[in-house]
This record gives structure tokens, sequence and C-alpha cells, in this order.
């Protein structure tokens, strides 16, 4: 109890990586599967408590923990075991008996689809238009206008130049603001901790990544790099579905997107791409 504060604090941190103490490998590896999974071993990822949910796999749960130790508390090796494992490398196929047992998948039997988080979301597509800004490090960029009139005010941009082109981690967050696309896609306000995001699904998502300013830029500039790296309308559409879809259109798909792009042009081909389920969710 007379001990210096510095000491204290050291004493609280040994004792909570200390070997003895299964606690708090738990709570972060099953932090690190739900990222995988979309749901951890232990659904409820804050509450490992008699009000939490029980883990649906205790052994797993405990195995991994113990890999976290063996491996000095580093979690890139613990991402490649649980990536490589049979688990994450299974299908995503539905079987309608399995399902009317496990309908969510919690006890694994299927690869269980997800959607994309907002901020994926809104980096695939500056990857795909070939737009996206990978520089590392250095000053965020704001998706709002920063005003001050007596009070700071935050007014949500309407058009996106370049120098918001980077990926969304480099995004600078302000309190109970957030852009249109991002808000739509249960992207949380970032005055509020978030342990595990909602996935809600509502008409104005799609109303947002189809109308949405950025996305139909975004779209145009697709399109013109198809029109660079393709040169006739089947290359075009080959390269299109590479990029989205990292596989080749099957022939009725790629009967329909002659179809559209004669009929509408080559931009509101790839703007329906950038709006399918399967661009959204990792299946």
């Amino acid at each position: 109890a007379d001990a210096p504060e510095n000491e204290r604090r050291l004493a609280l941190a040994r004792w909570i990586t200390h070997p003895s103490n299964p606690l708090t490998p738990r709570v972060i590896v099953n932090r690190l599967w739900q990222h995988h999974f979309g749901t951890g071993i232990v659904a409820t990822p804050s509450d490992f408590g008699f009000n939490g949910e029980r883990p649906t796999h205790p052994e797993l749960l405990d195995y991994l923990a113990k890999r976290l130790h063996a491996h000095g508390w580093r979690w890139k090796p613990l991402h490649r075991e649980i990536l490589l494992s049979m688990t994450y490398r299974q299908s995503s196929a539905h079987h309608a008996a399995n399902a009317r047992i496990d309908g969510g998948a919690r006890y694994l039997w299927r690869f269980p689809p997800q959607r994309l988080e907002a901020e994926s979301i809104r980096d695939t597509i500056l990857a795909v238009s070939g737009k996206l800004d990978r520089t590392m490090g250095g000053p965020g960029f704001r998706l709002y206008r920063y005003t001050v009139d007596n009070v700071a005010t935050y007014y949500p941009l309407e058009q996106f130049g370049p120098e918001t082109f980077r990926r969304a981690v480099y995004q600078t967050a302000a309190r109970s603001v957030r852009s249109e696309l991002l808000g739509q896609y249960d992207c949380p306000d970032s005055s509020l901790p978030e342990p595990k995001r909602f996935v809600t699904t509502s008409p104005l998502q799609a109303l947002a990544l189809l109308n949405n300013s950025f996305v139909i830029d975004q779209s145009r500039f697709f399109a013109e790099r198809l029109e660079r790296e393709g040169s006739n309308t089947q290359q075009r559409i080959e390269k299109a579905f590479q990029l989205a879809f990292s596989r080749a259109p099957d022939p009725q798909e790629r009967e329909a997107a002659t179809t559209l792009i004669a009929g509408h042009g080559l931009a509101a081909f790839c703007r329906a791409l950038l709006n399918s389920n399967e661009f959204i969710y990792v299946m």
C-alpha cells in the first residue's frame, strides 16, 4: 500500500500479463476470432462474466490463448494460424439441414458470410477504381469541413477530392459526425466505445451506395481505368469482374454486361458492380 505509483502500475501490468492469469489472452484471442469470423467464440467480447454469453468452443478459446503465450504475445503468428485453418478456408455454401440446427453458423459448419465494414467498403471502392492513395503515415484527411464561429461546427463533405482518397484508417474522425456512406453502413460514432459493430440492413444503405456522389465519381474512375486497361468491351468486362469479384464472368453475366454497356455506358456497368452483394460481402 505504501509503494510508489509507478511500482503499483508495474505490479498491475505484471498481474494482467502473468501466465497464470487466463483472462487476458482469452479476451485478446476472442477479439481476433471476432475480427475474422464476425462473431467471437464468446459473442460478448467485453463481458466474459456471468452476464455474458457462454463460449461456443471453450477448448478452442483456451488453445488459442495458450498459443498467444507461446508466440510471446505476438498477434501475427496467430492471425496466420487462424487464416490457414480448415475452419477459415471452408466454403460458405448453404446446407438446409445444418441451417435448421444452427442458422447463424455459430458452430462454424460453414464460413459465416459477413458484410464488409463501412471503412472497408470505401477502401475497396477506391482500390477497384484505381484511385486508392496507399501513402503510409503522415497527417490524416477529413470527410467534413471544419469551421469555428463561437463554437466548432462540422459540415460533412458532398464532393470528395484526391486528398480524401487514402485508406479510411487515416480518416480524422470528429465526434458526432459521420459521412453519409460510412454512417449508413454502421460506422460507429467515434465518441462511443463499440466492442462489436451491429450490422443492420436498411433501404438507405442501398440508396447511399447507388446515389452517393463518392460512389458515382468512383464508378466513372473505374470506367476510365477499364478503358485504359482493355481494348474492347469483352476485355473490359473480364477485367472489371476480376477487379471487383476476383473471378471471371459466366456467360450469362457476360451477356447481361454487354447489353448494359451498350445501352447505358461503361460507367453504369461499373456502378452496378459496386452495388452488388458479391462486392460488399465476404463469402
